[in-house]
Formats: structure tokens, sequence, C-alpha cells
């Protein structure tokens, strides 16, 4: 008997012992594998910028070690800051001669990222460089992107969707009726329709209006640059939208000029070869936004000892960070504040520039970070770069700013504030069979019960709340703005507005993107030279494979390619309860057909 336990205890040792070797081999074959990915290329003459269109684009890049393991380009979550660095490197470097954009499984981005990017190929062709595009089928937002190009091509078998902007919301008032939930709402303003799914199950008046407002202007953005680009008027442009252009024949593309070629993919490299005036496509050399941003990211940073801090505060604005299967980028009140306050003491960090994006969150969160914002101005300029949303909290956040900067077509505003307090009470007592006996000292020590509506009292304690919620954002967004209150009154009602709409208010001070912040930062610290650097330092290799390992974040990307655009509705109602009390949020998820 104590030969066979010897010999069990023997072979689970060594199990173990295996196990662990195996998975340290492992993992230092993904760090090897990761490393090889990320080195720095040399940029040898007549090179080629190839920028693939796949997967999605977020703010900031992050390694996913098993996305070129496993060949799923669906996996992939581009950076807008490497493409953005990448596509400036190469149009300062002579050796560069163009950019080649593939549109493929192309998952889509809002407008102002989609905006920034394109507007960062505009001005890479002011070098006298060449941009060509492919596509087997062009989805809206590649097809914005691409019409950029000298040179646009499309399978002879390929699609284009060009059909014009729609934004889709989802009401579930029935639904909870059906289970016996009721949403006990208290708002501040005519425009805060953050609840509206709740309570509703169409749009109101007023949210349709603010919708077509700022649906137009971004569709008219769009418009513009592609008329400009592809010299097609805006009238034809919305009559080609009007046709059902991802169904018609390629013919019919070249013909209205949307497209300049109808060719196979294996055409590309000798149609590149001859943009360079090259016999063969042997004679070129090709390089991945990847290349050249971080061969950016290498090269020497300024030798003043300055520095730009660049902060990122990127998705919603919560208390306590997630837990669970999301790995969704969070604002976190306590975590953002703590950062800021060490820029705010660091004495070489001579400007800062805060880049949003944010559709907000929670009011207590927010103003902690406006807090800072203050405190920071107290011995050093601070300019907000908006991307994508800058609205409610992600306004909050930004008013106090020296400068603000928003795209185009940033989504902003929606100055309000909500609180949401679930009743359960049918769904626990009638359907559930589930009853509660209270025993309270006070009149108020159950107040939130959600097994038991609000009295008139609590209901009446809960909008007094929100109005002074109100009353302090409106007055925080005056101060930083230097306007009335009552007039910062008359333009917030909980309203959404386009950065184009916003600089025209007085919310936004100029139109540009990150780039142009962080001059402006520099001209308000007085300084030429300075170190931009990125805060918070992006997550190694080792936090995004133990993520991978516990499969949080496998699976979130997973449920992003099934669900697609209705993520973020799946992720709203999993995270409801981040959502009940005291907000400051966007009226509703944007979806756009981009």
């Amino acid at each position: 008997m104590k030969q066979f336990i010897k010999y069990v205890l023997a072979t689970v040792a060594g199990i173990i012992i295996v196990g662990v070797l195996f998975t340290f081999t492992s993992i230092i074959g993904l760090v090897g594998i990761a490393a090889m990915g990320s080195s720095t290329s040399t940029v040898k003459e007549n090179s080629v910028l190839v920028i693939q269109l796949q997967g999605s684009i977020d703010e900031r890049s992050e390694e996913n070690p098993f996305a070129n393991i496993l060949g799923n380009n669906t996996l992939t979550s581009q950076g807008l800051d490497d493409i953005l660095e990448a596509i400036k490197r190469a149009k300062e470097d002579d050796k560069v001669k163009g950019i080649y954009i593939e549109a493929g499984t192309f998952a889509g981005a809002m407008p102002a990222t989609l905006q920034s990017i394109r507007n960062a190929l505009v001005d890479f062709k002011k070098e006298k460089k060449f941009i060509v595009s492919y596509g087997d089928t062009y989805t809206q937002g590649a097809y914005y992107l691409c019409s950029v190009s000298d040179t646009v091509i499309v399978n002879p078998q390929g699609m284009i969707d060009w059909s014009g902007l729609s934004s889709n919301v989802m009401y579930y008032k029935d639904l909870l009726e059906k289970i016996g939930v009721e949403m006990q709402v208290v708002k501040v303003g005519t425009y805060k329709s953050a609840v509206e799914p709740f309570l509703l199950n169409e749009m109101s008046d007023a949210n349709r209006e603010q919708i077509e407002t700022y649906n137009g202007e971004i569709w008219g953005e769009m418009l513009k640059a592609v008329s400009k680009s592809r010299g097609i008027s805006v009238a034809k442009l919305n009559e080609l939208a009007d046709s059902a252009m991802l169904f018609q024949e390629t013919k019919l593309y070249k013909k209205e000029k949307l497209v300049d070629k109808i060719a196979y993919s294996d055409a590309i490299p000798q149609t590149i070869a001859n943009m360079m005036n090259l016999d063969s496509p042997d004679d070129y050399h090709t390089l991945t936004v990847s290349d050249l941003a971080s061969a950016a990211a290498s090269k020497p940073k300024g030798t003043s000892g300055n520095i730009i801090a660049v902060y990122y505060a990127v998705g919603g604005i919560v208390d306590e960070a997630a837990s669970g299967f999301s790995q969704e980028p969070e604002i976190v009140g306590k975590t953002v504040a703590k950062d800021l306050q060490e820029l705010a003491d660091d004495d070489d960090v001579k400007a800062v520039v805060l880049r949003v994006n944010s559709g907000g969150g929670s009011a207590y969160a927010s103003e902690q970070i406006w807090h800072q914002v203050m405190n920071i101005k107290t011995n050093k300029p601070i300019v907000v770069s908006m991307g994508d949303m800058a609205a409610s909290g992600g306004y909050y956040i930004s008013c106090a700013a020296n400068y603000i900067f928003a795209e185009p077509t940033t989504i902003t505003g929606s100055i309000g504030i909500f609180g949401m307090f679930p009743n359960a009470g049918t769904l626990l007592n009638d359907k559930l069979g589930i009853h509660f006996s209270t025993v309270k000292t006070n009149e108020m020590s159950d107040f939130g019960d959600i097994s038991r509506p609000f009295t008139e009292r609590e209901r009446a304690i809960a909008q007094q709340y929100v109005n002074r919620g109100y009353d302090l954002f409106t007055k925080r967004c005056a101060d930083g703005r230097k306007m009335k209150q009552a007039d910062i009154k008359k333009i917030g009602e909980g309203r959404v507005w386009t950065g184009l709409h916003a600089k025209q208010l007085g919310l936004v001070d100029e139109l540009g993107g990150l780039d142009q912040a962080i001059e402006k930062a520099k001209h308000l610290a007085k300084i030429d030279d300075a170190s931009v650097l990125s805060y918070p330092a992006k997550s190694s290799i080792f936090d995004n494979l133990l993520n991978e390992a516990n499969g949080s974040s496998y699976a979130d990307t997973q449920l992003k390619q099934a669900l697609g655009e209705y993520y973020n509705i799946f992720s709203d109602i999993k995270n409801i309860h981040q959502r009940t009390g005291i907000q400051a949020n966007l009226p509703y998820f944007l979806m756009f057909n981009l």
C-alpha cells in the first residue's frame, strides 16, 4: 500500500512539474512571438505602408497574443494611435512612397475616428505621395476612408455600401412590464433620453429631433469629403445613396466614379509598382502599421527634459472597476483622479492633454475627475482632445480645460443628469412568490428598496437631488467655458451635439485632432521642445496573456463578433446595475451603419 501511495504521489508530482514547465515554455514562446511581431522594421527605399482595415479600431492599440496565432482577423483591434502615428511617419519619411489600403473584414468605427484617419490621409497626400485602395466589399465607413485614394479598386464581384446614416434605439418597456420590473426615473433635461428605452416603446419627439440633427451633420461631413475627393456632387452622392448601391453591378460603381478600376486582388501589386514607376512588384517593400508605429516610438524624444503628457480617458465613467467577462475600457474615477494628481505634481510635465472618448457615466466620479483637472490648471495648462464622444460625464470632465478640441463629427454635449431606481415588486411578489416584511427605525431607512415603488416623498427627494446635480453640472460648464449658467442651461437639457455644432455654441474652442491639441499645449506651456508621453501605460503582454488565459477577453471578443452593433446594447443590459442611481450619461448607445 505504501508503495502504491508513493507511486501515485510521484506520478502526480511529475504531472504538476511537467504542467508548470509546459506553461512556462508556452508563455516564453508566446512572448517570443509577440516580440518578433512588434520588432522595429528598417524602412527601405521604395517602401509602401499597408493599412489593413480589419477588425475594429479602438482609441489605443492593445496586444492580443492569440490573434496572430489563431489567424483570426476578427480578433484584431487596431489602435487609432498607431494608425495615425504610422501615417505621420510615412508622410515624413522620404523612403515611403505611398500607402495601400485594403478594405478587409472591417467591423467599423465611430465617425470621429474615421474622420481623424481620413484627415491624416489627406495630409499625407500633400507630400505628393500616392494612396491606392482595394476592396472585395467596402463598408460605408471603409469607403469613406478609401475615397481619398488616388486609385480606388473594387473586385469584379465586389460591393460598396453607400446608403446614408441611420441610428437605432432599442426599447425595453414592454419587456420590463412582462417580467414585472418598473424603472423609476428622475431626470433633468428635455433631451436626456437615456431613460426612454425603459419608459417608452418609441422615440420621443425631442429625441428624434436631436438624432436627425446630428445624423444630418455627420452625413454632411461625409458627403463633403467624398465629393471633394471623387469629384462627384453632393446631390449625386445622395441620389446614389438612395439607389441601394450595395446591390448594384460593379460597372455602375465605375460609371458613377465611385471607383477608378475593377480588378481582382492579384492585380494590386503591379498597380502599386506602376504608381511608383517600377518595372516589377519585387522592386518595392511593404511596411505594416505596427512597423512604422514601433519605429516612431523608438525614435529619440525631446532633449529638454520637458514632457507633454497625453492622458487617455476612454470608456464609461465608473466609481469602481467592473468585474466579469467584459474587458471594455473604463474611466475609474478614483484611479484617474490619482493619475491626474501625479501629473499635476510632476515638475517635468509642463502641460497635459486629456484625450477624452467617453459617453459619460457616474456623476460622482465625473466630479472627482473635474476636481483634478482644476488642480492641474493651478500650475500648468491642460488641453482636451475629444475623440468619438465626450458627452455628458465625458463633457463634465472636459469643460474646465484651458482649451478644447473636437472633431466635427465628435459627439459631445448631453449636459444633463438622470437617476434610475428599479422597482421589482411585481416580479418578486406576484410572479416569483417572494414576499418581504420590513422593520426599520426611520422613515427613509429602506430608501431604494427594489421590492416596492417610491413613495411620493422619496421620489421628490430623488428629484431634488438630481436637480442639484444638474445645477452643479451646468455651473461647472459655465465656469469652465466662461459663459452664463442660464446660457449653458439653454443649450444643455441633455441634448447631444456634434463637434461642428458645439463649436458654434461655444462648448468647444476649435475643430481638430490630437496633434493640434498637443501643439496647443506646447504653445500654452511656452515650450518648443518636449517629449510627448502617453498615460496610463498600456497593458503588458503578460497582463493580456492572463486575461486571455481566463477566457474573459476572448469571450468578450467573440460576443462582439457575434452581436456586432448590438454588442453595446447587450453590455448595457448586463451592466444595468451600474446605471442605477445618479448618472451623467449619453441618452442612448449610438449605433451608426458605418
